[in-house]
């Protein structure tokens, strides 16, 4: 039933020609997008992130500059690196990779990013935005997720949406993004008391909680689309009979893309979508730059 899988890495690939197109225009009127990653720690996954993030911006002519700073860097002086890079003419996107550190402030930290730099989208400025229609740089995974949904050619004005998560960071946005697009949407989460009535319910399913295999093909309605925005790394034993480790999402994949509609695969998924919303992000942010500076300059 392959036509029933949502292929992230080819509409990823639809963004990234877009993207490459915009950057080109940019770059013939002297404004070159830059973004700067900012990681802390050591974290393997974070390696991953930033490896996927520098060849996608290869790829469309993005600049990208990695900054690591050790897990006994200050708030301080992150902030202070912040302030630099938003004061900085060159520099027209951040993006702060996480997680930080238990000792960092999280939140001051994607607060400090000038919102107009802000190209993960994170910000309450960014976030807040949503609610006043304005998703232009609203939270990558987010933005992927319910871009993906639109794929499917559903129409989403009155469509039931169900949402399992209600994190800063996806559960919530994707709630706003739908609403915006006046989908009827209902948010789920750990103190839902009957899950599964709610998710029958749903003409499309969105999930983010972390938990592999969560949701079963009993939970979902028959036909439906179902977007896993789910990351978890879970042991396997592999066929020579070794112990090895795989990367599911939130949703029991053989059993329930046997009942649904559309939906999306993990990995390959959501996640390709997200890197190309960074890249698109970016482009934004810069266009936005250069129509205030060329603004500044006529005053």
């Amino acid at each position: 039933m392959s036509h029933k899988i949502i292929d992230g890495k080819k509409h990823a690939q639809i963004v990234k020609d877009e993207v490459r197109t915009r950057v080109g225009a940019l770059k013939d009127m002297g404004w070159s997008p830059r973004l700067i990653s900012i990681d802390i720690g050591e974290i393997g996954a974070v390696r991953v992130f930033i490896k996927n993030q520098q060849k996608a911006c290869a790829e469309v002519g993005i600049e990208y500059e990695n900054r690591h700073y050790s897990t006994d860097v200050t708030q301080r002086e992150v902030l202070a690196a912040i302030h630099a890079l938003n004061a900085d003419p060159r520099v027209t996107g951040i993006i702060l990779q996480r997680p930080v550190p238990p000792t960092l402030d999280l939140e001051e930290l994607e607060n400090a990013m000038h919102p107009s730099k802000d190209v993960e989208g994170m910000s309450s400025a960014n976030i807040g935005n949503i609610v006043y229609g304005d998703s232009s740089l609203g939270p990558c995974t987010s933005l992927a997720s319910v871009e993906l949904l639109r794929t499917t050619g559903l129409d989403l004005r009155g469509l039931e949406v169900v949402v399992v998560g209600h994190s800063e960071i996806v559960g919530k946005p994707v709630a706003l993004l739908l609403v915006e697009d006046l989908a009827t949407v209902t948010i789920c989460h750990h103190a839902t008391r009957n899950l599964t009535y709610h998710t029958r319910q749903a003409d499309a399913l969105f999930i983010a909680v972390g938990k592999p295999g969560l949701i079963k093909a009993d939970m979902v309605k028959p036909g439906a689309a179902v977007i896993d925005i789910g990351i978890n790394q879970v042991d396997v034993t592999l066929p020579d009979g070794t112990q090895g480790t795989k990367i599911v999402g939130d949703v029991d994949f053989e059993g329930v893309h046997q009942v649904a509609g559309w939906i999306t695969p993990v990995p390959g998924g959501v996640g390709p979508m997200t890197v190309a919303m960074l890249l698109r992000n970016t482009v934004v942010a810069t266009e936005r730059q250069k129509s205030k500076y060329e603004e500044t300059m006529r005053v």
